[in-house]
């Protein structure tokens, strides 16, 4: 069967990573950007990718220069006439959005999907004004693209059944993971994952721990491959506010999602991480990162209550519906390196102690930050777990 064309909406890091995993699937691909050097970045971002991998014998050269080969670049949505996919990943702004769909849609045929790759916008804001809003599903890759296995498949209130069917199918044929989420704030991985960096955040800014002893308790007593601090640096303090701030905004200002004015003020002054050279850690030449204070029942404090909400956000993931039992537990391992699924967690970790733990800091804060979700209160009481 003829591979469908497949069009790229800009070509940033995440635009370029997905050019290169449909092209490495064999589609004929289109990267459109309106500005050519941002192209001409992407097209070398991808070349010493694919070289990397002939280096390290993971295609042949033969592999990589077709690879190549299958992709064209554009600067206007003309050149996207005759894809049978296009995939946007253009700036986090709704209207930018919506207004580049709907100059896409004159130019594709009126069966062609149109994708958001959206990490926290609504996917039926995004569809509103299309003429085909029917054909508008979010499909949300993990940067890396080229590297990470899972993608969100995001339907709308409006996508049709047989569009959902369709994009799981060919995102299944490109050799990655999905799941299916509910079109929620956040979806998945951005709305159960807030308590990771939140948290940690709350710890630290009333002084109970440092940034270093929290990463340090998250990696020695929960096995994650890096602590909040380390990968909030790594992400970008001002891409991780963002998202933030959004699941926030659009969950109605639930204290349980409230963002970090810490985290805000690094933004503000440009302290993004790694790519600024400062952020929670200073990452110039010389400078020594600080060690932290290895206390074990402080690290263990630490890990069990960010622990505990994590698992109350899957819980409540679970309960709302926002997806099926195992594609949240796939979802936090695929897509964020989790040790382990939060549900699964939370059996082998007691869901009676989870609760004890968040109806503690319930009592001593008082502001909703810590309410239990219903249904793990259901599951102690029907002595029930989750797998």
């Amino acid at each position: 069967m003829k591979k469908m064309k497949v069009g790229v909406a800009g070509a940033g890091a995440m635009g370029s990573g997905i050019a290169q995993v449909a092209a490495s699937a064999g589609h004929d691909v289109v990267l459109m950007d309106t500005n050519q050097q941002v192209l001409d970045k992407a097209i070398k971002a991808i070349t010493d990718s694919t070289k990397k991998l002939v280096d390290k014998n993971k295609i042949e050269k033969a592999e990589a220069d077709g690879l190549l080969a299958r992709i064209t670049t554009a600067t206007t949505v003309e050149g996207f006439s005759g894809c049978g996919l296009v995939i946007e990943a253009v700036v986090e702004k709704l209207e930018i959005k919506q207004e580049l769909f709907r100059e896409i849609e004159k130019h594709i045929d009126s069966q062609a999907i149109l994708a958001t790759n959206t990490s926290s916008l609504p996917v039926v804001s995004i569809a509103n004004g299309c003429m085909h809003s029917e054909r508008v599903i979010g499909i949300h890759f993990f940067n890396p693209a080229v590297l990470m296995p899972l993608v969100e498949i995001i339907p709308a209130l409006t996508t049709h059944s047989s569009v959902l069917e369709e994009a799981q199918q060919l995102i299944r044929s490109w050799g990655k993971h999905t799941v299916v989420a509910k079109d929620t704030p956040g979806f998945i991985v951005n709305r159960v994952a807030r308590p990771f960096y939140g948290e940690a955040i709350k710890i630290y800014e009333e002084g109970i721990a440092s940034t270093s002893t929290i990463d340090w308790a998250m990696k020695e007593f929960g096995g994650f491959r890096m602590g909040p601090f380390e990968l909030m640096d790594f992400i970008g303090n001002d891409v991780n506010y963002s998202v933030s701030e959004t699941v926030w905004k659009q969950l109605f200002y639930d204290p349980r999602y409230k963002p970090s004015l810490t985290q805000k003020r690094l933004s503000e002054a440009g302290m993004l991480g790694k790519k600024s050279g400062k952020g929670y850690y200073d990452y110039t030449p010389g400078a020594v990162l600080p060690a932290p204070d290895k206390n074990e029942v402080l690290g263990k404090y630490i890990f069990e209550r960010i622990l505990a909400m994590l698992i109350n956000e899957a819980a409540d993931a679970l309960y709302l519906n926002i997806a099926t039992r195992d594609d949240i537990d796939t979802a936090m391992t695929k897509g964020v390196n989790y040790p382990m699924g939060l549900l699964g967690w939370a059996d082998t970790f007691g869901i009676g102690k989870v609760i004890e733990i968040l109806d503690g800091l319930d009592a001593d804060y008082r502001d909703g930050r810590y309410r239990t979700s219903l249904l793990l209160r259901k599951m102690k009481s029907e002595v029930r777990k989750f797998y």
